[in-house]
């Protein structure tokens, strides 16, 4: 007796489903984004599971401190970008998410990684590409060191059958959004599909103990395209960012089981594929003159690793009357707090200027230790005074005016010592500053209030 399909209208946005249609979802708020899926009651043949000769035990609970340790060590990687932001390489039988905007390098880093991962043999699966155009890119992107293997084919049980028959000890999947799986009547790209296929690949990762990594589509808003169950089943989150008119690209992690989410990774785009940046302080700077004002450098950081990025910020009369707040790489709320900060406890008044701030190089900041070089390169701009192009500045700024501590000062200063700085400003509130001073080539500048800021600066 064939089994009877079953009807299921699912929310394209969220996931989110209902026995019938409905105008507005009421999980993520959104219109007319239900839309009917077929979905099979009973599995077809085929689909991806353990050796099915052999009877599955069920677990049974256990006492955590009986539970031993198992450590499986990562596998390193060629590029040391990807693997700081993933916590060190890969780990084996995880399952890792790589989005971004269209054309801005997803399928070009994977690729240039199984090109040139050495001593693995790795499975490169195009549903979007064919193994012509696949192998210019290849080219392009210089010579194979590994033993990388490519397959055209979106249907999942036929990429099973390929992956049993060539074992392979990495699988990269370009894009989870073309695959398909007969277990589910609905079209390519749907809830049903990507929730199904991802959990095959999860299950395949997890009882294999084989990495695999899935590039995955975004929507206009910049989230990964499909439920948001998807993002809940992958064990790492990672996000493609920058402008693909440029040549640089940013590489952070969302989510990640196995190690932290503030690391970062920069490339540069070239016509031979994507460049690791060893030295982002030097990109992020740029050339700076000592007669211009509203420019300030402050010194942050991004997991372990510290840089120095320029903040560039522009104050004028407004013209229409209310006054515009504009800012790019850095929170609009947190700059109206700022704003407000030098005018209440410092008498700047800005209630009548526009203000526009930008963070030189295309990135976000959330590094609360930017406040004071925004405070700072506010000022210059509104007073039309230049701040050295020496002095640097690593400083969280609080409501009543005081400068904070920030945490790794130690690390933050190395670095700008490093790059032939003079003078950073640094929060007197930190502890052991007189053993850094005593240390460092650099003089470090000890304040508590943004008045002795403004003072030491333009005094």
């Amino acid at each position: 007796m064939a089994t009877r399909a079953k009807t299921v209208f699912y929310c394209q946005s969220c996931g989110a489903n209902a026995p019938k249609w409905i105008g507005k979802c009421p999980s993520c708020g959104e219109w007319n984004t239900y839309a009917e899926e077929v979905v099979q009651v009973a599995p077809k043949e085929n689909q991806w599971r353990t050796d099915s000769r052999k009877e599955s035990k069920a677990s049974k609970p256990r006492l955590i401190s009986d539970i031993a340790l198992e450590t499986s060590p990562r596998i390193p990687l060629p590029d040391q970008e990807l693997s700081r932001v993933l916590g060190g390489g890969l780990v084996p039988g995880s399952l890792t998410l790589l989005g971004g905007e269209p054309g801005i390098g997803k399928s070009t880093l994977l690729l240039q990684l199984a090109v040139q991962l050495k001593g693995k043999r790795i499975l490169y699966i195009s549903g979007e590409e064919s193994e012509q155009q696949v192998r210019m890119r290849a080219e392009r992107i210089g010579p194979q060191q590994g033993e990388c293997y490519i397959l055209t084919e979106t249907t999942t049980q036929q990429i099973f059958q390929q992956i049993e028959a060539l074992r392979p000890e990495l699988v990269v999947v370009d894009s989870i959004q073309t695959l398909y799986s007969n277990v589910y009547e609905s079209a390519p790209g749907t809830v049903s599909q990507i929730r199904g296929c991802a959990g095959e690949l999860l299950r395949f990762a997890k009882e294999t103990a084989t990495p695999v990594l899935l590039i995955g589509h975004i929507t206009k808003e910049g989230s990964i395209a499909g439920p948001k169950v998807l993002e809940h089943m992958v064990d790492t989150v990672l996000q493609f960012e920058g402008d693909r008119h440029h040549v640089y690209r940013i590489l952070r992690a969302i989510k990640n089981r196995f190690g932290s989410t503030a690391e970062l990774g920069i490339y540069e785009m070239h016509g031979s594929g994507l460049r690791e940046v060893a030295n982002p302080s030097a990109l992020l700077l740029s050339q700076r003159d000592a007669s211009l004002s509203g420019t300030a450098v402050a010194c942050t950081m991004e997991g372990v690793r510290p840089f120095l990025i320029e903040t560039q910020a522009l104050v004028s009369s407004a013209v229409y009357g209310t006054p515009q707040r504009t800012t790019t790489g850095y929170d609009l709320r947190r700059l109206h707090m700022v704003l407000a900060v030098l005018e209440k406890r410092c008498g700047f008044k800005l209630g009548a200027k526009d203000v526009f701030l930008n963070i030189a190089g295309g990135i976000r900041v959330e590094d609360p230790a930017i406040d004071l070089a925004i405070i700072c390169a506010v000022l210059s701009s509104a007073e039309d005074m230049a701040i050295d192009p020496a002095c640097c500045f690593a400083g969280e700024v609080g409501l009543t005016g005081e400068i904070r501590p920030v945490t790794r000062v130690e690390a933050r200063i190395n670095e700008a010592s490093r790059l032939g700085f003079k003078r950073i400003f640094v929060s007197r509130y930190n502890s052991g500053l007189e053993a850094l001073a005593s240390r460092s080539t650099i003089k470090i500048e000890p304040v508590g209030k943004v008045e002795e800021v403004f003072g030491l600066l333009f005094a």
